[in-house]
């Protein structure tokens, strides 16, 4: 008969071994490893190849060709590398090595361009998303009606109650989707300023939307 503790043991999903490649690229990579700096070489070197693949093939999206496309694709390479090494201990063998290492590069890749374009045209206010808000706050039908009348009241909240700094950070964070760090760029101001300032707007729309009904006590509006 076995007790409680021997049919847990049973059950939990074993997760499987690396294989030997995936095996030999964690080993190389680990501190201390006499092939850590070759290890590392050889992992740029296939990140740089991917990242420059990517980019190529999101050649002329947000206005990037030639040597700018080529200087993203480098800078995504090195911070995805920097990325496997710090996440290595996370690397469970559920996947080839490669395969694991190569999405921190896409994702690199991918962000670069996204903040390359930010940074290329500022942090320039959508003067549709304003009209696209109650669709992003719910997709049903029948609450698109009531997400409409919400957005109406942030709206004028936003125009009447905030300072023009207020204003133009909720306007870029949370009606234009700039990335902070960008307009924290553009302002000359940094992350915790605009988490300071982010704070303080979230209270005043927050104060004037429970008087006027619209959200409950405890409600955080977004």
């Amino acid at each position: 008969m076995h007790d409680g503790a021997d049919a847990c043991r049973t059950t939990l999903p074993r997760v499987p071994d690396p294989d030997p490649e995936s095996a030999a690229w964690v080993g190389g990579l680990t501190p201390g490893s006499p092939e850590h700096d070759a290890t590392v070489a050889r992992l740029l070197a296939l990140l740089r190849r991917v990242t420059a693949a990517e980019a190529a093939r999101r050649a002329g999206t947000n206005g990037l060709y030639g040597r700018e496309l080529d200087d993203v694709a480098e800078q995504a390479a090195d911070d995805a590398c920097v990325s496997v090494l710090r996440r290595l201990p996370d690397f469970e063998g559920r996947s080839r090595f490669t395969t694991w290492a190569c999405r921190f590069a896409i994702l690199e890749v991918g962000q670069k361009i996204a903040r390359h374009r930010w940074r290329r045209d500022g942090a320039a206010l959508d003067p549709e998303a304003w009209e696209q808000m109650p669709a992003r706050i719910s997709t049903a039908p029948e609450q698109v009606a009531e997400a409409r009348i919400l957005v109406e009241a942030i709206r004028r909240v936003v125009a009447t109650e905030l300072t023009p700094r207020q204003r133009h950070v909720f306007e870029a964070l949370f009606v234009s989707g700039v990335p902070i760090d960008v307009l924290a760029l553009e302002l000359g101001s940094t992350r915790n300023a605009l988490y300071k300032a982010e704070y303080d707007v979230r209270a005043k729309l927050r104060k004037h939307l429970l008087a006027e009904g619209l959200v409950s006590e405890g409600e955080v509006t977004r």
